[in-house]
């Protein structure tokens, strides 16, 4: 049996931080960095996945490159990969479809291409020891043992920096590439660089995203530069590939950059200081003059880890197993990383065609909120925003303004943005319902009014939808009340045909908006929001007792195996989504009956184990899963362990949120998220936080009175510090007694003090702080927790 430990030094032993206490101002933080380990899940990740020379939702971005150089463009995992053993340099961009700019030192013969994985010698990629290799939040080195190089990385929010320390040598060079695909980034149509003065360059990118030709055609995305070194180079020179120009101090076009080379003594350091920006040049280099002047590489090292410090403890975990806190450190860490700044010190931020937009300054001058590049939200309500909202609710405000930001310069939402440009890359469109949460949980410190307009219009207006503002086949959901089977082909050739898992998904965020509108006293788009919330059921089957696709003549299709991926459902089968009705599972449950809901739930959790939950392949990929009963690796299943709450079982919604989490979630670089499965921006690792602490909303908040869901809490106590700006409360201790791994049954809950017989309770009684209490036990309580199930919209206001 675990204690919960009340004297802080038995706390700091208990946790392994006995010396490593620290002070911020008056603030005692703990080490949780220590529990940070990027390489979780690094094999096959995405590119803005592997970045741990970053800070929290930052825009510098740097880490190692492996595999990025002149790769697809698209979405798939690139970057970095684990199991590779030469690096090909070290970049600065990483965001959804963004990338660029890559630096790499070098010795000996001058290289300008970087050779193969399969052929390193062939350029300038040098092998590497994965002993000294060691990646932190903040911070990564490594040593490139063919030039015997010691590689160091650290950042600002806007900043790079770099630290190549050499051997002695008169042909030390720096590689900076500019003119290459780089990750996401896809075709470089314009690359420019300069030296302006001995130690000083400058310049910009310009890319055509895959995802921007066909969601905003002929839109380009621009990255811009200012670096400034230590040390003065002996001579330069530019490239376009294997093509060198010496003496040259400019170069423009593509497949090009420039080149240093510099006279070393034995472990010289060059360092490298460099201001990103998305808008302009001048705005790089007051980044860089801003966020750098006088402060040296090891200064924003300790800086980076204090920060990365400050913000895991929001979330300070006690007790339970030191691998459980790693796994929850570390998915904290990736849902704090997964979107970056696009904003700048000023408030200028990117938009189409070269416009600068500009955020309100508060009286001191400083910017009121800033903004971010992102990919589409899709299923990242059920973690990433429970987490912001629970811990980071002023990040949350910020990510909601900066797409109303956008709405009121292109007319709609997005759900994926890449410095202004449309790069949608799931056409459901979740923002409005995204904003309704954040609107229902009580962050209305932003533009409510304009807010409702936008996130109405997306769930209402069909004229006018295309691939870049999403719900491209809303006609057919508003006229027909439901999207038909049928296959839409896009410029590039990609095929799609996900009518029936739109028709969920359009219902679902039907709801959320529909609850926003009863809060802002529109009860004509209540009603109608609240019809349209009901149109799931339009495709239930009572035959097969699957949601189905239908044709557009309104028959079902024929030929139909519900265990057939993508077809009628994107990135899922017919299994999958037919538990898809988040806002009204007493709705689907009273389709389906009680008796086959449980039936089927048990058999699927039953049989996904035997394949850890859809991760398990033999096969490394993002979609290995998509033909399973269930998949834990990707969005659409993420609420399926907790309808057992609904259904009169939640001592099984215990027993497999604990299963997954000690199961699925792993602390290597191949089983982090399943076996390299699509971690997604921190989504993943933001479920298993909330799982952990034994809390989630199967309607992702959507309700005008969210509840949290009790689950199988994993750690002895956790403390949530809640922001005073929007909760009634100061912290929420979450207390599990007597916490074993062989208890994840639930025997009783308080809190402050009152027994809790439901399993579940309203988000906003939490909110008011105090502690919650779990008794755990090795057997199901089979009598606590079967009464009033937790609302939906069938039975939200009985």
């Amino acid at each position: 049996m675990k204690h919960i430990w009340l004297v802080p030094i038995l706390v700091l032993l208990l946790i392994n931080c006995t010396n490593e206490r620290q002070q911020e101002s008056t603030t005692t933080l703990y080490n949780l960095v220590q529990y940070v380990d990027p390489q979780i899940g690094s094999v096959h990740g995405r590119w803005f996945f592997y970045t741990p020379a970053a800070r929290p939702f930052g825009m510098a971005k740097l880490a190692p490159h492996t595999n990025a150089y002149n790769s697809d463009g698209g979405w798939g995992p690139t970057g970095y990969d684990d199991r590779h053993t030469s690096l090909e340099g070290f970049g600065h961009f990483h965001e959804f479809q963004i990338g660029g700019l890559v630096f790499m030192p070098m010795t000996g013969n001058l290289k300008t291409v970087p050779g193969t994985l399969e052929e390193p010698d062939t350029g300038y990629r040098s092998r590497f020891d994965k002993a000294t290799e060691n990646a932190e939040a903040g911070y990564y080195t490594v040593h490139l043992s063919d030039y015997d190089i010691q590689a160091e990385l650290t950042s600002t929010e806007r900043v790079g920096y770099h630290r190549y320390t050499y051997p002695q040598t008169e042909t030390a060079h720096l590689i900076i590439d500019i003119g290459h695909k780089q990750g996401e980034s896809s075709d470089v149509t314009e690359a420019f660089a300069q030296i302006v003065n001995e130690t000083e360059i400058e310049g910009h990118i310009e890319t055509y995203p895959e995802y921007a030709k066909f969601c905003d055609p002929g839109k380009r995305v621009k990255m811009y530069f200012v670096a400034k070194l230590n040390k003065k180079p002996l001579s330069t020179g530019s490239f376009v590939d294997t093509v060198q120009q010496k003496g040259a101090s400019e170069t423009k076009g593509i497949n090009n950059g420039l080149y240093l080379t510099f006279s070393m003594e034995e472990n010289e350091p060059l360092e490298i200081r460099t201001g990103l920006s998305h808008t302009s040049i001048a705005n790089a280099r007051l980044n860089l003059n801003t966020e750098s002047n006088g402060k040296s590489f090891d200064e924003v090292r300790e800086e980076s880890r204090k920060l990365w410090n400050k913000a895991l403890n929001k979330i300070i975990v006690e007790g339970g197993k030191k691998e459980d806190r790693v796994k929850f450190y570390t998915g904290l860490y990736h849902a704090l990383l997964g979107r970056g700044l696009s904003s700048d010190v000023n408030g200028n931020y990117p938009q189409i065609d070269g416009k600068i937009g500009e955020t309100p300054l508060d009286e001191m001058g400083k910017p009121k909120y800033a903004h971010y590049n992102t990919d589409g939200i899709w299923g990242g309500f059920w973690n990433l925003s429970q987490v912001w909202g629970l811990a980071y609710p002023i990040y949350f405000r910020d990510y909601v303004q900066s797409n109303i930001d956008f709405y009121k310069d292109r007319g709609w939402l997005h759900d994926g943005a890449a410095n202004g440009v449309f790069t949608n890359g799931v056409q459901t469109n979740f923002q409005g319902l995204l904003l309704a949460s954040a609107y229902n949980i009580g962050i209305r410190d932003f533009e409510v009014k304009m807010g409702y307009k936008a996130a109405l219009k997306n769930e209402l207006e069909y004229r006018g939808r295309n691939l870049g503002n999403g719900k491209y086949d809303l006609s057919y959901f508003i006229k027909q009340k439901y999207i038909p089977y049928k296959d839409t082909i896009i410029s590039n050739g990609w095929v799609f045909n996900f009518g029936a898992s739109h028709t969920l998904e359009y219902s679902f965020s039907s709801y959320a908006v529909a609850q926003m509108a009863k809060g802002m006293k529109d009860m004509d788009n209540y009603g109608k929001l609240t019809e349209q919330a009901g149109y799931y059921k339009n495709l239930f089957d009572s035959e097969t007792q699957f949601i189905r696709p239908k044709l557009e003549d309104g028959s079902f299709i024929q030929d139909f195996d519900p265990m057939r991926g993508w077809d009628g459902f994107q990135e899922g089968n017919a299994y999958q989504f037919s538990w898809y009705a988040p806002h009204d599972v007493a709705g689907l449950m009273d389709l389906i009956g009680k008796e086959t809901f449980n039936e089927r739930l048990e058999t699927m959790f039953s049989n996904a184990q035997k394949s850890m939950f859809g991760g398990g392949s033999e096969e490394i990929h993002s979609f290995s899963g998509v033909e399973k009963l269930y998949n834990h690796g990707n969005q659409p299943c993420l609420h399926n362990p907790w309808l057992f709450n609904y259904s009169g079982k939640p001592w099984l919604t215990q027993k497999w949120t604990r299963t997954i989490c000690n199961e699925f979630y792993g602390t290597t670089p191949l089983h982090g998220y399943g076996v390299g499965q699509d971690e997604d921006q921190g989504q993943l690792g933001a479920w298993y936080v909330m799982a952990a602490m034994g809390l989630f909303d199967v309607q992702g908040h959507t309700s005008a009175n969210p509840t949290f869901q009790f689950g199988s809490p994993l750690f002895d106590k956790v403390s949530l510090k809640l922001h005073e700006n929007y909760y009634p409360g100061k912290e929420l201790i979450i207390e599990t007694r007597n916490q074993h791994p062989n208890n994840p049954y639930v025997q009783s809950v308080s809190f402050n003090g009152k027994p809790i017989t439901d399993c579940w309770m309203p988000r906003e009684e939490l909110m008011k702080g105090g502690t919650l209490v779990f008794t755990m036990g090795p057997e199901p309580n089979r009598d606590w927790g079967v009464g009033q199930v937790p609302p939906s919209m069938s039975n939200e206001n009985n």
